[in-house]
């Protein structure tokens, strides 16, 4: 009777069911107009494109895969998908988990075994900030199997918050406005690396783990490290937007309107020669002494 009625629930979903499920209709497709559109905004896949997605089990990769897959299949161009995993020998990784979840979807994928744990751990002191050199001996990797497997792109799952952060971490702790690009140039030359979850904020990719279900494998190599600056600057950020949602919007849409002018790095606009005869120059005009828009 039991398998009855579970059989009936599943033929006939319930309201609460049918909402569900429209929500997270609403939500994936937030997510593929986002990404679509940053793709579209910084053409960051091109036909026959050869994608590395670098997949850390964590959610915000897990999410970038799945919807580059989703965009894969509607795309009006072709290109292809690698899934790329860094095995960095972390004590009790579960190693089955990812190749388990790659081969359930049916995408190509490669893991790389590194052990770049005991690097860190022997060259940082404990309780030091592990993340720097970890992501530099990540990046060297990373960027080596792209060569050998002949990828054209390195998709990476950094999002829209991440992109807010380490704007204001380089404002606070770098004294210098730079963020993190949707599109890369490496500095060889050799790869171009792309972020199409720059448009995704990160709540949305919590959401989106959480309803599909992702394999989370939690990265135990640097721990807690609850002083970190860049969780101090995610929760100052959850603060202005509690205080005025627009702060952040503005800030991020900031990124893509600079005014060069109106700043004072000279590399970026000649001020040494600006003269009451530079009104050739193309330049925001003067605004100091009108009201406030």
């Amino acid at each position: 009777m039991q398998q009855f009625v579970e059989q009936v629930i599943h033929i006939y979903p319930t309201d609460k069911d049918k909402k569900e499920q429209f929500e997270f209709n609403k939500l994936e497709s937030r997510l593929i107009k986002n990404v679509g559109q940053a793709i579209k905004d910084f053409n960051m896949i091109e036909e026959g494109d050869k994608i590395m997605v670098c997949l850390s089990g964590g959610k915000d990769s897990y999410g970038l895969l799945s919807i580059l897959m989703l965009l894969q299949k509607r795309a009006p161009i072709h290109f292809d998908l690698i899934a790329v995993n860094l095995d960095q020998k972390q004590p009790g990784f579960p190693e089955e988990v990812l190749p388990n979840y790659l081969n359930s979807i049916g995408v190509p994928y490669h893991i790389e075994q590194q052990d770049t744990y005991s690097i860190v751990k022997r060259i940082i002191p404990e309780g030091k900030t592990t993340c720097s050199l970890c992501s530099r001996l990540r990046r060297g990797i990373l960027y080596r199997v792209a060569s050998e497997l002949k990828v054209t792109k390195i998709a990476l799952g950094h999002h829209k918050d991440d992109i807010l952060q380490t704007l204001l971490l380089n404002l606070f702790y770098g004294g210098r406005i730079k963020g993190m690009p949707p599109k890369l140039l490496s500095d060889d030359g050799a790869h171009m690396v792309i972020r199409p979850l720059a448009y995704v904020r990160e709540r949305d990719l919590i959401r989106y783990a959480q309803e599909k279900k992702f394999p989370i494998i939690p990265c135990n190599l640097c721990g807690s490290q609850e002083n970190l600056k860049r969780k101090e600057v995610a929760e100052m950020l959850k603060t202005w937007e509690k205080h005025n949602p627009k702060w952040i919007a503005n800030l991020f849409t900031s990124l893509s309107t600079v005014v060069p002018s109106h700043l004072m790095d000279r590399s970026l606009f000649p001020f040494e020669h600006l003269s009451s005869q530079s009104a050739h120059l193309s330049f925001e005009p003067d605004r100091a002494f009108d009201p406030e828009d």
